[in-house]
């Protein structure tokens, strides 16, 4: 009975912490790319190449959504595919967007922004990495808010990571757009 009773012990905690099941789930997320109506007052820090003026606030020409990074993905422990977009929203928020993901599911995965590029951030985030939340669904399109005065500059990629294991899905490199 007693071996019974600590197999049992056994089983769950491997269920509770690898939550197998998720091998064979999948979560669609369909996220539009956010809108908003007036200019901030306050854009926040530019990526280098974004114009600005008074200040900080973005030029008139460059007042609707505008594409700062955009990076593919590439395989590390699991398949994983898609583009990532820095995008600056009219308001003059940013959003890593994520489009045409396609990753596994996994227990605790988590978007970060690394100052590693995408094949050293294999090894892991670096210092200084910014976790932007819990990955919402492993397909799809899915947005995530960088908080405002974030220097983008500092951050090199996009890796959605597995904090249970300690272990990248992928990684996307994020080539600054020229303005």
């Amino acid at each position: 009975m007693p071996v019974l009773l600590v197999l049992t012990v056994v089983a769950g905690i491997g269920l509770i912490l690898f939550q197998p099941w998720k091998a064979f789930t999948d979560t669609t997320v369909d996220e539009a790319l956010p809108s908003a109506s007036a200019p901030a007052t306050n854009g926040g820090p530019a990526m280098q190449g974004e114009a600005r003026v008074n200040g900080g606030e973005p030029s008139a020409q460059n007042t609707g959504p505008k594409d700062l990074a955009t990076g593919r993905f590439v395989t590390h422990e699991h398949d994983t595919s898609g583009t990532a977009r820095v995008v600056r929203l009219a308001d003059g928020g940013r959003v890593l967007r994520f489009e045409d993901l396609k990753t596994s599911e996994g227990p605790d995965v988590r978007v970060y922004l690394s100052t590693r590029d995408d094949d050293a951030a294999k090894e892991g985030l670096g210092d200084g990495a910014l976790e932007l939340g819990k990955l919402k669904g492993n397909l799809g399109n899915q947005n995530y808010t960088v908080p405002a005065g974030t220097d983008l500059s500092r951050f090199h990629s996009a890796v959605i990571w597995c904090e249970r294991f300690s272990v990248s899905f992928g990684a996307a490199d994020l080539a600054r757009i020229k303005s």
